[in-house]
C-alpha cells in the first residue's frame, strides 16, 4: 500500500493549491492526499502528531531577501527574482531600475532595514507594512493601529496583548517594516533554488525597526467534543466514498491538459460562484450547469476566430471535452460531491483554527470595517502543502477588491 508521504512527493505542485482542488489537479491520488491532510490537521488541533499549519497572512508584495550564494551580497526582490532575467536588488539604484511606484518605495525600505536581521540564507515573507502604511483608527470601539497590505485590514489595539508578546502594539508602532516569513530557500545558484515550506526566525536578530515573525500556527489542543469529532469523521467517510466513485472520471480530468481542458474549466466554473458569493451546493444542478458552461465557453472561442483552421482547433477541444463528459455524468456528479464534501470538512477545521487570532482582521466596506477571519492557513506535511481558505469570505473579497498599490 502506498504511504501518505509517497502521495505528497508525487502530487507536489509548483505553487500552493486549495485543498479541494486536489481532486481536479491530481485525480484519485489528489483525493487521497486531501483526505489525509484533513485527518492530519484534525490530529494537530487535538495536540497529537499531525500536519504543521501556518497562517496565511494577507501581505503584499511577496519579498525575497537574504544573501545571494553566487556573490555573497544581501539583496531584496519580488517574485521577479525567478524571471528568465532575474531582477535582484542590491542597491536603491537597482530598485529604481527594476521597479516603479509604491512597490519601489516599499522595497527600498526593506533594503534599508532587513539587513539588520542577520539573515544567513534566503527567505521569503509577506510584507505587512512599511512606514507610511500604518494609521490609527477606532475599530469595534477600540483605538488601534491598522494597516491594509492587500485585502485584509489588520488591527492591533493599543492594549498590550497577543501571542507575539506583551508589547505587540509597541513593537508594531515603532517598526518601519513589518513582515511575516514563511518559506526558506537553499542552493548555490538563484536559478536552481529549492523552496522549503516554513522559515525559522529564532536565529534572526531583533531590531526595533523591523517587526517580524514566522507564520506558524502557535495554538494546539483545540478541543473537539464527542459530537463534533463524530460529525467530522462522518464527513471524511462521505468524502472517501464519493472520491472512490469519482475515481475514473477525475483521473481522466488529470490527463486532459491545456488552458481550456475540462479540469481547468471546472476550477474556473467553481470560481464564478465564488466571485458572486454563491455557495457551491446542489450537486445535480451543478452537473447540468457545468456542461452548459463548458459548451458556451468553448463556443465563445470558436465564434471569436476568423479562420476555419482556428475554429477547427477549438471545435476539436470541445469534442474532446464532450467525449469525456457525455458518458461520465455520474463520475462528474461524484467529483462535484467530493469537492463539496471537502469544503464541508475544511469549514470544520477553519472554524477551529479561527478561534485563536493574534492580530484582529477586518475587511473595509462602504460602511466601515467588517470583522473577518484570517486569509486562511497552509497545511504542511513532509514536502507537500495545501491551502485552507474560506473562499466565500476571503477569495471573493480578493477577487473583487481593488488594490491600493501597483504590483510589479
Amino acid at each position: 500500500m502506498q504511504k501518505f508521504q509517497d502521495y505528497l512527493v508525487e502530487d507536489k505542485n509548483t505553487h500552493l493549491e486549495h485543498l479541494e482542488d486536489e481532486i481536479i489537479n491530481n485525480g484519485t491520488k489528489g483525493a487521497k492526499t486531501a483526505i489525509e491532510f484533513l485527518k492530519s490537521i484534525k490530529k494537530m488541533l487535538q495536540g497529537k502528531k499531525g500536519s504543521t499549519v501556518s497562517v496565511k497572512w494577507d501581505g503584499a508584495p511577496a519579498v525575497f531577501c537574504g544573501i545571494n550564494p553566487e556573490n555573497g551580497k544581501f539583496f531584496v526582490a519580488t517574485k521577479s527574482l525567478f524571471n528568465k532575467t532575474p531582477k535582484i536588488n542590491y542597491t536603491n539604484s537597482d530598485i529604481s531600475s527594476n521597479h516603479g511606484g509604491a512597490l519601489a518605495d516599499k522595497l527600498k525600505e526593506c533594503l534599508k532595514h532587513l539587513p539588520s536581521l542577520g539573515i544567513k540564507g534566503i527567505i521569503q515573507g509577506d510584507l505587512l507594512f512599511t512606514s507610511g502604511d500604518k494609521k490609527t483608527a477606532t475599530i469595534d470601539g477600540t483605538k488601534s493601529i491598522v494597516f491594509t497590505p492587500n485585502t485584509i485590514t489588520y488591527a492591533v489595539p493599543v492594549v498590550k496583548t497577543g501571542f507575539f508578546g506583551s508589547s505587540l502594539y509597541d513593537n508594531i508602532n515603532k517598526a518601519k517594516v513589518g513582515i511575516i516569513f514563511h518559506t526558506s530557500y537553499s542552493g548555490n545558484k538563484i536559478a536552481s533554488l529549492k523552496a522549503s515550506f516554513g522559515a525559522s526566525v529564532s536565529s534572526l536578530k531583533k531590531n526595533k525597526n523591523v517587526f517580524f515573525d514566522d507564520a506558524n500556527y502557535k495554538q494546539t489542543g483545540v478541543a473537539f467534543d464527542d459530537s463534533e469529532e463524530k460529525a467530522f469523521d462522518n464527513i471524511i467517510r462521505m468524502a472517501e466514498g464519493s472520491a472512490y466513485k469519482a475515481g475514473a472520471f477525475i483521473d481522466m480530468l488529470k490527463k486532459d491538459k491545456g488552458p481550456l481542458s475540462l479540469g481547468i474549466q471546472l476550477k474556473t466554473f467553481f470560481n464564478t460562484y465564488i466571485r458572486q458569493g454563491t455557495s457551491i451546493t446542489n450537486t445535480s444542478k451543478l452537473v447540468n450547469n457545468f456542461e452548459v458552461y463548458f459548451r458556451q465557453r468553448i463556443k465563445k472561442e470558436i465564434d471569436s476566430k476568423k479562420t476555419s483552421a482556428a475554429k477547427q482547433k477549438y471545435e476539436e477541444i470541445l469534442e474532446v471535452g464532450m467525449k469525456i463528459l457525455r458518458p461520465n455524468k455520474e463520475g462528474l456528479y461524484f467529483a462535484i460531491a467530493t469537492y463539496i464534501t471537502f469544503q464541508s470538512a475544511k469549514a470544520v477545521l477553519l472554524n477551529k483554527l479561527n478561534q485563536i487570532q493574534s492580530i484582529g482582521s477586518f475587511l473595509r466596506t462602504k460602511n466601515g470595517y467588517k470583522v473577518t477571519n484570517p486569509e486562511g492557513y497552509v497545511a504542511i506535511k513532509g514536502s507537500g502543502a495545501v491551502k485552507l481558505v474560506d473562499r466565500l469570505e476571503f477569495s471573493q473579497a480578493n477577487f473583487n477588491m481593488a488594490k491600493d498599490w501597483v504590483k510589479g
